[in-house]
């Protein structure tokens, strides 16, 4: 399939925030105590990984779209094999996956072509996404996003991230007309 990493990618940092260091974000938590914080969707537990070491928060601040393209293309897009899927499906992936991690991501499709899921794109799941209507499964795919998301139980976001789905869902649809 052809790759819609460039138009995915763009997309999803619409979606992304600049700097923030709010407390009630769970994302903005470190382990080892100290106050975190995240920058373009990067939180700063997931670049410290990335980076192999401790960043301070003016290096957070400091990050920019180049710098964080490659994070995300192999943590998420590669993660969710945003290449092998259709346009509109591959980003629905791919946001949920920076929002939720990639393993939920993976899920969430599976369970919106009813298939086992177990989290791992592999040959069935291919398969069964290249057999589904494409406006079908991003429909699907979006109800269940929110109903994830409402699952959280988490007043203070739930809304921006039921926004977002439909945001993205919209963005989907006008990714099958080309």
């Amino acid at each position: 399939m052809n790759s819609n990493w460039p138009r995915a990618f763009a997309e999803v940092m619409k979606s992304e925030g600049g700097f923030t260091d709010d407390s009630r974000d769970n994302g903005n938590r470190l382990p080892d105590g100290r106050p975190g914080c995240t920058n373009l969707g990067v939180t700063q537990r997931a670049w410290e990984k990335y980076v192999g070491r401790q960043v301070t928060h003016d290096e957070m601040k400091a990050l920019n779209l180049s710098m964080v393209q490659p994070f995300y293309k192999i943590n998420y897009w590669d993660a969710v094999k945003g290449d092998q899927l259709p346009l509109g499906v591959d980003y629905l992936c791919f946001d949920l996956a920076v929002n939720a991690g990639p393993g939920r991501a993976v899920m969430t499709l599976q369970g919106s072509l009813g298939i086992s899921s177990d989290g791992s794109i592999g040959p069935m799941t291919l398969a069964a996404v290249k057999s589904a209507d494409p406006g079908y499964l991003i429909d699907n795919f979006t109800d269940a996003k929110v109903r994830f998301y409402k699952s959280l139980n988490n007043p203070t976001f739930e809304q921006g991230w039921i926004n977002r789905a439909h945001h993205s869902q919209e963005v989907a649809h006008s990714m099958l007309l080309g």
